[in-house]
């Protein structure tokens, strides 16, 4: 299976479980570039010329953008939702590929009960010196668990999570993670891994309240806009 590829259905007969509509190609381009070049300017020694000409483009860029943008930037989710407010991106699957504050990372091995994956922390959630901060953990744990459980096709609301630090995690180090998912009938269970090499870095076990995809599908997520 290819890395974050969505599992087989002949495999996996549950369906996989959308939270919103896909990202642009645009924005998914952006995103790996917008986080690169924060993790740039938070290394410069001095002041440096590019940035005052990036200073210049990202206000004009702003103003333009925000003329393109919905007048209500609250999301078009529910039976309440209209055209007026902004689209819903998927949040099941690959947050970090659209939006540059959370983590990116990469399924190796993407089943129902077991998944495997890599992923590198980049410069931009460096808490301690070289190191990740916590609470980027956190949200890393959080992202790849749901995604395991969006695939399975029966997911829902995190219900606790708790993360055991045993080693400092570095950034700029390619990790690999694990996961083993109960589902039970009212709950799932995951208990997750983050390891570099053999070394145990980090742990959560996360309890989700499960709901299969029928039930999700009552959230009525709104459908991006035609182009007038």
């Amino acid at each position: 299976m290819a890395a974050n590829e969505i599992p087989d259905p002949l495999v996996h007969p549950t369906a996989p479980i959308y939270f919103g509509e896909q990202p642009l190609a645009q924005t998914v381009a952006a995103a790996g570039a917008l986080r690169r070049i924060a993790g740039l300017l938070i290394s410069l020694e001095h002041p440096h010329p590019a940035v005052d000409t990036m200073i210049e483009h990202l206000d004009r860029w702003e103003r333009e953008l925000a003329g393109a943008a919905p007048l209500d930037p609250a999301p078009r989710v529910g039976p309440e939702a209209s055209d007026a407010q902004r689209v819903y991106l998927d949040h099941a699957f690959d947050i970090g590929a659209y939006n540059p504050c959370f983590p990116e990372y990469r399924f190796d091995l993407l089943g129902p009960g077991h998944a495997a994956g890599r992923i590198t922390f980049p410069l931009v959630h460096e808490g301690p010196p070289g190191l990740v901060h916590g609470g980027f953990l956190g949200v890393f744990f959080d992202a790849v668990v749901q995604h395991q459980s969006c695939a399975a096709g029966v997911t829902g609301k995190t219900r606790s999570m708790n993360i055991t630090y045993r080693r400092p995690t570095p950034i700029l180090v390619e990790l690999r993670f694990e996961i083993e998912r109960v589902a039970h009938d009212t709950g799932i269970r995951s208990a997750a891994r983050l390891l570099r090499d053999d070394t145990l870095l980090c742990t959560a076990e996360v309890e989700t309240v499960a709901a299969a995809a029928a039930k999700l599908a009552g959230t009525r997520f709104g459908r991006r806009r035609v182009r007038d």
